[in-house]
């Protein structure tokens, strides 16, 4: 698949089949995030491949966040809110965290670990596309929560950046337009 198709054709695909996706496919996702760019060379990625029953620990992490904002657990109400947040993990066969470890070396700017981890994230959800993968990356609260460092023993420092859901699309990717880059771009020239 030529790039510039696979980056226009790639979507966000939520639903995708429970048929397990090959260690090999996984792999080449995985190879493909660590050629990412990123500045002195300090690859700052970590990923958590959780396939499996693996999954159910991402689930009950979900789960536990989400009991910290109720008052009473036992309630049907808070019951069912917490099943939701578990039963989030199981909606594709292959989930990967994916989290930022700066370095402490001092030339290094932490925003710049940041930048490299989201485009080693984008090589992985071109790659996904390009092998018949579909691939969402999710994110929010629970995500930055603590205890999603705890989960993955990340350092204070670290950070999870968020989740690749992956498996075999089942659903036909939407279709989706972009504005025209000339609204977004101003052009400087010293002339």
């Amino acid at each position: 698949m030529d790039v510039i198709d696979a980056i226009k054709s790639r979507r966000s695909i939520g639903k995708v089949k429970r048929d397990p996706v090959s260690i090999e496919l996984v792999e080449k996702v995985l190879e493909a995030a660590t050629w990412a760019p990123c500045h002195h060379l300090t690859e700052p990625w970590r990923f958590f491949v959780m396939t499996g029953d693996g999954r159910k620990l991402l689930g009950k992490t979900l789960g536990k966040i989400a009991e910290e904002g109720m008052e009473d657990l036992t309630t049907v109400e808070n019951q069912e809110k917490i099943r939701k947040q578990e039963e989030k993990a199981l909606r594709a066969p292959v989930i990967i965290a994916v989290a930022v470890t700066p370095s402490d070396n001092p030339r290094v700017e932490r925003i710049e670990e940041f930048a490299a981890v989201n485009a080693a994230i984008q090589n992985m959800l071109l790659t996904a596309h390009a092998l018949g993968l579909g691939a969402v990356w999710r994110t929010g609260k629970p995500a930055y929560h603590p205890k999603m460092k705890e989960l993955f023993s990340l350092r204070d420092e670290d950070e999870v950046l968020g989740f690749v859901y992956m498996g075999y699309p089942d659903i036909e990717p939407p279709v989706r337009h972009r504005k025209p880059f000339a609204e977004k771009t101003i052009w400087m020239d010293s002339n």
